[in-house]
């Protein structure tokens, strides 16, 4: 399918958030994905990764996920500077932020004609991470997260229980969890320590390891294995196409 792209900013409870929409050109409705990016937000391979997924018929929304920490329409470079601010970002946002975030996105995509009620999340590294936990959200149905960073660590400020590996038991949805082994961001312990705690509270899930390292999704740059990207995109399709419709 070809795929229409608009801009919208939308009210959250912490501020006006800029989010980018991908949708098919053709007339119907679409079941909605939200695409969480890295810690630098919609950068070229995030806008080309949100085209793809719309072309198999999907209305993707890509918010910018620090949107309280930065003008609107930021958008960090993939070098030291680009990568210290988005940490910063990161570690200064919290997860009860980002939940309200998810709700405004929700309530957004079914106000539109061309959406269906049905929602899944997709991400990758820190985006990764809010698909997951995005997925404590009833309204999600399917959770696709591809290297989710700081899952096993609890480094995400949040309120004492509330991180997202205490929360793991009111995801409803069913999850799809994609690692690089050898990425150093999560180590093989807090693999297992993510995947033993999904077992611990019965979660509806799919594991996946692959000899990838971080950001092997990333076209583009060094790490991008684009075997493994493709695959990946065809098994979120897959999965989304399952769940979503």
């Amino acid at each position: 399918m070809m795929v229409t792209q608009e801009i919208h900013d939308i009210p959250t409870a912490t501020g006006t958030m800029r989010t980018y929409l991908y949708r098919p050109s053709a007339e119907g409705q679409f079941p909605t994905i939200i695409f969480y990016s890295e810690i630098f937000q919609q950068t070229a391979p995030i806008a080309r990764a949100a085209t793809l997924l719309a072309g198999h018929g999907f209305v993707v929304l890509v918010p910018e996920v620090f949107h309280e920490l930065n003008p609107i329409g930021t958008v960090l470079a993939y070098d030291d500077a680009g990568k210290d601010k988005g940490n910063e970002d990161k570690f200064a946002k919290p997860l009860e932020h980002h939940d309200s975030d998810t709700e405004a996105l929700v309530h957004f995509a079914r106000s539109l004609a061309f959406c269906t009620s049905y929602v899944g999340s997709m991400g990758v590294c820190i985006g990764g991470h809010l698909a997951y936990r995005a997925a404590i959200n009833p309204d999600i149905s399917a959770a696709f997260c591809l290297y989710a960073t700081d899952i096993h660590s609890n480094t995400i400020p949040c309120e004492k229980g509330n991180d997202s590996l205490s929360r793991t038991e009111d995801i409803q949805g069913e999850l799809t969890m994609v690692w690089g082994k050898q990425d150093p961001h999560v180590s093989s312990e807090g693999r297992k320590l993510v995947y033993a705690n999904l077992e611990k509270t019965d979660r509806n899930f799919s594991w996946l390891e692959v000899n990838a390292q971080h950001a092997f999704m990333r076209d583009g740059e060094a790490r991008h294995d684009p075997a493994l990207a493709i695959q990946m995109y065809q098994g979120a399709v897959a999965f989304f196409h399952r769940l979503l419709k």
